[in-house]
């Protein structure tokens, strides 16, 4: 399976916003989590405080090398690990996307437009899925 076209078109064109909003929505996609999935902050005990900066460095980076995602190889076995040793379980990916995606409404409003939503969607958990086969692996090694 692979991104859409359009998708790595949208967040691509995304990534300059990203870049300046970024760490603003990224502190409010963790209040919304938490607020509506409280179970979550257990995940985040023992998470750097500037955790939301990293946050939203990845998602710039994600959003700048959609169209050649061999160069995140690094940085996403990297976050597979640290989702492994924090006990993240492919249920929790629903929950941090929901938050993500109303974070990005939130902190954009009306410029965060249906089709801004939906290409991160579908980036969301595009790479959610990466991530999750790659954390079966390594719970299962």
């Amino acid at each position: 399976m692979a991104l859409s076209e359009k998708t790595i078109e949208i967040c691509k064109a995304t990534a300059p916003v990203l870049t300046e909003y970024g760490e603003a929505i990224t502190s409010k996609m963790y209040e919304i989590l938490f607020r509506d999935y409280p179970e979550t902050r257990a995940l985040f005990g023992e998470a750097p405080e500037d955790q939301h900066k990293k946050l939203a460095a990845a998602i710039v980076a994600y959003a700048s090398n959609m169209d050649n995602l061999d160069v995140l190889g690094k940085s996403v076995e990297g976050m597979a690990q640290r989702h492994v040793a924090t006990r993240v379980k492919p249920e929790h990916y629903p929950m941090v996307g929901l938050s993500l995606l109303a974070a990005i409404k939130e902190v954009l409003g009306d410029a965060a437009t249906e089709d801004i939503i939906e290409a991160w969607k579908e980036a969301y958990f595009f790479l959610g899925d990466i991530l999750i086969a790659r954390e079966k692996e390594i719970y299962a090694a």
